[in-house]
């Protein structure tokens, strides 16, 4: 934002550029960017590795003979990356989680405490019969015990399974199922807006509908003493093994790491594998890059670490360089509206990274909010999950970043480990609303229905054409859906995203969206997400989402579903005004067959709108498990109000 009375000019308001302060000391410079395009794929991913301390090291940075291996032959171990040689080099009393706890409690781990309670679980684990390959499922709020669990299964080669607490019995149980998990570290119960849930009785009941035997561990964390059954005390596991010493166990570059389910915000949830070389050199290479972290910095994702993008840059990444790294149970707005923004100044966050969906909920709730309190330790912010539009964009950088703070739209999904486009803060122009290009090492295409690339500014599939280091191991070796979402096209290999997006004539790609999030209008194909974008655009509205509806003459119905900034009502000016403005942006038969103004949209943990919800509700479908719902809640409500 230019501050002053001078107008931006049309070049200014299109591009952003960091402050130099900041350009002069990023972690990757417009020359390392070069460089490293330069060294051409794939030995441009050596730097990557080379952030991490391998055991044995590799004989090449790739392999692709049958199937795809990153950095074949050497061995390394995830726990001791992110722990053990931190406190070797003398950062032992450094901060390594930052915990605020749901009733206002807060806990702080050094890399020291953490390597010890770490080695005290990961012993417990091993005399309770975990071995190597033994994969260990973490059904868990967003508590310290969990990724200290993670670290402690890694550091003895026990793939972890991270499940979100929020999830039902029966999602439990096919997660139980679908990894052959004979056990489960799990939690008395967590709290959701100041009520007290019991996380025990479900995993009970998952433990009791699966085949196999399952051994529990349960976390104390309400303290009612309602936890019964055969299961035993994690904090008498770790007392009693206080003083362990565990040596970290050396992997296969290409050994399983962790499994973990996406988040099914569009369809059905897949079962996804990541290695432990290639993801871990991928997510620490873009924490330093493309976040700009290092031992110095207190890092904030915002994402459940159930969810990919807590494992990567709430846990993995962050760790890997010996950063702080935050991490909150509760709600944005719970119990006030500035929840965040006090976390943010009380622990002095240098790099916040949220989703577009939380930034219109924190525009809804208004900017008197952030303003109450000083945000200048700021020095980086984020976006994950979706596009963000322009108008969030700029509210983000204004009212957040004070103005100044370089934000990276990040794109990247489960199945791809990292984030694999972005602009490079210290490197590249901002532009509000475009993701950016590919990262070095990355290669994608904008394609058509027969894999052909299309001209800049023409919609179509995005596909990545090389391969990445955090890619999943069902990509490396072309296995289950692995072998349905590659192929090969005029002899080279493509990755189908299942995203749409459309690359600009300066090579920035804009995401539209999943492309099963297109809606066929009398013949014409609209994204979803610029519907979406022409919508927030009106002054009044916080967000939308936008789903089709089976229309006889048409094809599809549109409907929106909004939600109006606070103090703003929900009428039919409003609702005129939504239509006009999509009908100027895009024209006529985009304009919503019907407007549903809601308090908020219904979204898992991680900021996600989960439009299959709002387009069961519209077609008046069974809307199945919402359990996975941060705010289940409002399904009901939205039923209500089409109902009337």
């Amino acid at each position: 934002m230019v501050h002053g009375s001078r107008k931006e000019t049309p070049r200014e308001r299109r591009w952003k550029t960091p402050p130099p302060p900041f350009v002069s000391g990023a972690n990757v410079t417009t020359a390392d960017r070069n460089a490293l395009r330069d060294a051409g794929w794939p030995t441009c991913w050596s730097g990557a590795a080379e952030l991490l301390d391998w055991c044995r090291p590799f004989d090449a940075v790739l392999d692709t003979d049958g199937t795809t291996r990153w950095f074949p032959g050497g061995r390394l171990n995830a726990s001791y990356n992110c722990i053990d040689r931190h406190v070797e080099g003398g950062r032992g009393d450094e901060a390594a989680i930052i915990w605020e706890g749901k009733l206002g409690e807060t806990r702080a781990y050094t890399y020291r405490q953490l390597e010890d309670e770490v080695n005290a679980f990961a012993a417990a684990l091993r005399d309770l019969g975990v071995g190597e390959d033994d994969v260990v499922t973490l059904y868990m709020p967003m508590v310290p015990e969990l990724p200290i669990a993670m670290l402690a299964c890694a550091r003895i080669g026990a793939p972890h399974s991270v499940v979100f607490a929020g999830f039902s019995a029966d999602a439990l149980a096919t997660r139980l199922t679908g990894a052959n998990s004979e056990y489960l570290v799990t939690c008395d119960g967590y709290y959701r807006r100041g009520t007290a849930l019991h996380l025990k009785s479900m995993a009970d009941n998952a433990c009791l509908s699966v085949e196999q035997d399952v051994e529990q561990i349960v976390v104390n964390r309400l303290d009612d003493g309602r936890s019964t059954g055969d299961h035993h005390s994690y904090a008498d596991l770790v007392s009693d093994h206080d003083g362990a010493e565990i040596d970290p166990v050396e992997r296969d570059s290409d050994d399983l790491l962790f499994l973990i389910y996406t988040s099914g915000t569009t369809g059905e949830p897949t079962l996804v594998g990541h290695t432990t070389g290639g993801y871990l050199a991928h997510v620490a290479w873009t924490s330093y890059a493309v976040f700009d972290l290092g031992p110095d910095d207190t890092h904030w994702c915002s994402a459940d670490v159930g969810w990919i993008t807590g494992h990567s840059y709430a846990v993995y990444g962050p760790l890997a360089l010996g950063a702080a790294t935050v991490l909150y149970e509760g709600t944005p707005d719970h119990p006030e509206k500035n929840r965040l923004w006090e976390v943010i100044e009380r622990n002095e966050v240098d790099v916040f990274y949220t989703a577009p969906t939380s930034i219109r909920a924190f525009m809804k709730w208004g900017s008197e909010y952030p303003e109450q309190h000083d945000l200048s330790s700021l020095r980086l912010l984020g976006t994950v999950g979706e596009p963000i539009d322009e108008t969030a964009w700029r509210w983000y950088r204004e009212h957040v970043g004070g103005g100044e703070c370089p934000i990276v739209d990040t794109w990247w999904q489960t199945e791809t480990g990292g984030v694999v486009l972005s602009t490079l803060p210290g490197a590249d122009r901002m532009r509000p609303g475009a993701v950016g290009r590919e990262l070095p090492g990355i290669d994608a295409a904008v394609v058509n229905e027969v894999g052909e690339e299309v001209a800049p500014g023409e919609s179509g599939r995005l596909v990545l054409t090389r391969p990445w280091p955090g890619m999943a191991r069902s990509l490396c070796d072309g296995s289950g859906w692995g072998a349905r979402r590659t192929s090969t096209v005029r002899n080279q290999w493509q990755y189908d995203t299942g995203d749409n997006a459309v690359r600009d004539v300066d090579g920035y790609l804009h995401l539209l969206g999943r492309a099963d999030d297109v809606l066929n209008v009398s013949g014409r194909r609209l994204s979803t997400a610029e519907i979406e974008s022409a919508i927030v655009g009106v002054e009044g509205v916080a967000e939308a989402a936008v789903v089709g509806g089976t229309d006889t003459m048409k094809g599809s119905k549109v409907h929106a579903f909004v939600s109006p900034e606070s103090n703003v009502a929900g009428d039919e000016a409003l609702r005129t005004r939504v239509r006009s403005a999509v009908e100027s942006a895009i024209g006529s038969i985009a304009a919503p067959d019907s407007v549903t103004f809601t308090p908020s949209l219904p979204k898992t943990r991680s900021g996600k709108v989960v439009r299959r919800y709002l387009k069961a509700i519209a077609n008046g479908e069974t809307l199945g498990d919402t359990s996975a719902l941060r705010n289940p809640e409002v399904v009901g409500e939205l039923e209500s109000l089409l109902d009337e």
